[in-house]
């Protein structure tokens, strides 16, 4: 529900749907995959491309922190563009189609390949995007979904892995723009062309990783090999992060949420603001403490300051607030941020990692030029965090419901909405069936 959500939210901003349909236009694809939210029928490597990018333009969906962080729900454009398309294939020959609890098992199954190889192996630390793990993930799952065996999906993860990666350039300054917003479709979307091309018969390279100077290790991974802190079960979709509040980098949703919490005692004092302190951990220092200028909605939805500075001053964080539009005309961000200084807490980077807490720590400190007691919050687990579920996840409905209204008209967007509520009944609906309900006609 969240990560569809995600994606009909983004599809009311011009610079995500410009990417989305045909590369041809008018070409016709039989049992072809459709977008959802749209009236788009893609073949389904497309398809993956185009659920990918409007599930992540927004930075909404379910995030992943670890060494390594990412979206592990960005693999849904592969999986459902797959499922929609076999799910009407096999049904027209006469058999059984896929159906929902099979994309949510491959969901599962996805979340943790992505997850766990996350979770000791730091790829930003060597310069290379999370989004190789989309990829890697999207080619296993939806090799199986083809009907792959077991060679079959070792050949086909053995060529994401020969893909190497994208560089993480495009997300820090100053190159920090929009490719970051479609990279993990453009990773699933290459997910699904692995698969085909390997149930095509395509050989597999065995030692993509371990080969010495051509392996993956080698080349990219200043050779070390991957280390692993557990098996493959359910453990990342169990405990992954919702962003439920903010659509910002996660790094920053408790430091928003406790801006959120300052916000009704200093809207009046902005002026009389001498410095602002915010305190985090180490992870949101490397990847979103920015100073000076920010140049796009990209660089501005990375950035811890720019992101506290906003709810600080306004009481909240929407998407809108990232354009060019809202900055332009509130000179007081920019004022909020020159005041700003971040630090690291030892603990909170520590516990950051700790397997059974996993906290995403942030603390802020509000200083007044007259000498008034300065006033500060903190919050050490975001809504999203699993410590939070029973808090959370009425708050998440209403954000579907929400997202779902800002796209759909009313009717179709209660009836999406009431499919998703029964658990049962969804299971068994045909995938194919399913995505009618979201066509745009």
């Amino acid at each position: 529900m969240d990560t569809l959500g995600c994606g009909f939210l983004a599809l009311n901003f011009p610079e995500c749907t410009k990417h989305l349909g045909p590369l041809v236009e008018g070409t016709k694809v039989p049992y072809g995959a459709r977008v959802p939210g749209t009236s788009y029928i893609l073949d389904h490597i497309k398809a993956a491309w185009d659920i990918g990018c409007m599930i992540r333009w927004l930075d909404f969906n379910d995030t992943w922190l670890a060494a390594e962080w990412g979206h592990p729900s960005d693999n849904l454009g592969g999986i459902l563009a797959v499922a929609d398309y076999l799910s009407q294939k096999y049904s027209a020959e006469g058999g059984d189609p896929l159906v929902m609890r099979d994309v949510l098992e491959a969901m599962i199954k996805a979340h943790e390949i992505q997850g766990v190889l996350a979770l000791e192996n730091s790829y930003n630390r060597v310069g290379l995007d999370h989004v190789l793990l989309v990829r890697v993930a999207t080619t296993a799952v939806v090799t199986q979904m083809m009907g792959g065996d077991r060679d079959q999906t070792l050949a086909a993860v053995s060529q994401a892995w020969v893909d190497g990666s994208s560089l993480r350039t495009y997300r820090h300054a100053p190159n920090t723009g929009s490719r970051k917003s479609w990279a993990a479709g453009d990773a699933t979307s290459r997910g699904v062309r692995l698969a085909d091309i390997s149930l095509r018969g395509e050989m597999g390279v065995p030692g993509a990783l371990s080969a010495k100077i051509w392996g993956f290790y080698d080349v990219s991974f200043k050779g070390k090999a991957f280390k692993f802190q557990r098996p493959f079960t359910a453990y990342v979709m169990e405990n992954i992060l919702f962003k439920i509040s903010f659509p910002a980098e996660f790094h920053s949703q408790t430091a928003c949420e406790a801006a959120q919490k300052l916000h009704p005692q200093i809207k009046d004092k902005l002026d009389s603001i001498e410095r602002i302190e915010i305190t985090t951990h180490e992870s949101a220092i490397r990847i979103i403490s920015k100073e000076g200028e920010l140049n796009n909605p990209a660089d501005r939805d990375h950035c811890l300051q720019y992101m506290t500075a906003v709810v600080l001053g306004f009481g909240d964080l929407k998407a809108e607030y990232y354009e060019d539009s809202f900055h332009k005309c509130h000179p007081v961000i920019d004022e909020l941020r020159s005041k700003m200084f971040v630090k690291e807490d030892e603990r909170y980077s520590r516990e950051y990692h700790e397997p059974d807490k996993r906290s995403i720590a942030n603390a802020i400190e509000v200083y007044f030029k007259d000498g008034s007691p300065p006033v500060g919050e903190s919050c050490e687990y975001p809504l999203g965090h699993k410590r939070r579920r029973d808090e959370g996840f009425p708050i998440l409905e209403r954000k579907f419901m929400t997202n779902l209204k800002a796209h759909f008209e009313p009717e179709q967007a209660n009836q999406i909405y009431d499919v998703c509520q029964n658990q049962a009944s969804l299971e068994k609906m045909p995938v194919h069936e399913f995505m009618n309900k979201m066509v745009i006609s």
